[in-house]
């Protein structure tokens, strides 16, 4: 893959969080605690939000953020927690505000809260589809929209969403994710129109894509590798001045990072001419959709 100047600028410097608040969701367990150790060991005020759910997403506990945020001060790191619920645009709106009372800036925001429920299509319900939504979609436009006016004043700031494979690739799909699935590409979709709003205002926004065994796996404790520790560097990157462009999902697994986004091809007149196969009734499609339908394997 092609390295774009501005990335190429990027690698020149070294990330730094110094001043800077951070605010990081459903960080008080696996992937989200690593990005805030791994933020605040930089320097970091590190804003620590977790409702305390279960792993199929019902429930509230604060203690959760609380014994998370009291581990990371143990280590010498400034970290803050909160604990009200996001699955409104109120509740994301009043986290946001709480957050900026107590540091008087945000800096970047990491939306790493979700979790994962199976439910084969027989059996999806609408409640559960939409609190999926709610949660893994919705929230992150909302905390942004509170957040885009300080950052935009600051011509900085800058954005991480979540997103997933299993919902990205098509061999890597699981059956009863439908709900999982739609809303992390709802995730990609938001991330896309929110990079190129913020970019001639400072923000940069990206997406990752993570995996890691927690306790969504069932796993407790250390994982013998695909240790969240190892997801959290590229997360630590994106959401610091180090990174530069947006627009981009960062898959991101035992330690190794690969960036991807979708790339028009050359000569391509959207929507006119689409330098594509030509066909004029069903019957013409289907005699060439062997030419339609082309896998191109990315270069690595």
């Amino acid at each position: 893959m092609a390295i774009f100047p501005a990335m190429e600028d990027a690698m020149m410097k070294e990330p730094d969080f110094k001043g800077q608040a951070v605010l990081v969701t459903g960080a008080g367990r696996g992937l989200g605690l690593a990005y805030a150790r791994s933020i605040g060991q930089l320097g970091a005020t590190v804003l620590l939000h977790d409702v305390g759910a279960e792993s199929d997403g019902c429930g509230r506990d604060g203690t959760i953020a609380e014994t998370a945020a009291a581990a990371l001060r143990a280590e010498g790191i400034d970290a803050h927690p909160f604990a009200g619920a996001i699955d409104t645009p109120d509740g994301c709106r009043a986290l946001v505000r709480d957050c900026i009372a107590l540091c008087g800036r945000l800096d970047a925001l990491i939306h790493n809260a979700g979790w994962v429920a199976y439910e084969r299509i027989e059996d999806l319900k609408e409640p559960s589809f939409d609190h999926m939504m709610a949660v893994t979609a919705k929230a992150p436009l909302w905390l942004a929209q509170v957040a885009w006016t300080g950052m935009r004043g600051a011509n900085y700031g800058r954005i991480v969403i979540t997103t997933s494979c299993r919902a990205l690739y098509p061999q890597y799909v699981q059956k009863g994710l439908t709900s999982y699935a739609a809303a992390k590409m709802a995730a990609v979709g938001v991330m896309n129109v929110l990079a190129d709003e913020g970019a001639e205002h400072g923000i940069v926004v990206n997406a990752v894509s993570p995996v890691a065994k927690t306790r969504m796996w069932g796993v407790e404790g250390e994982p013998e590798d695909l240790k969240p520790s190892a997801v959290a560097p590229g997360v630590a990157f994106l959401a610091s001045n180090a990174c530069t462009e947006g627009g981009w999902v960062l898959r991101a697994a035992n330690g190794q990072f690969h960036a991807a986004r979708a790339v028009e091809a050359g000569g391509v007149d959207y929507p006119r001419d689409l330098r594509a196969v030509a066909a004029d009734s069903p019957g013409a499609v289907a005699a060439v959709w062997d030419r339609i339908a082309c896998l191109a394997p990315e270069a690595r």
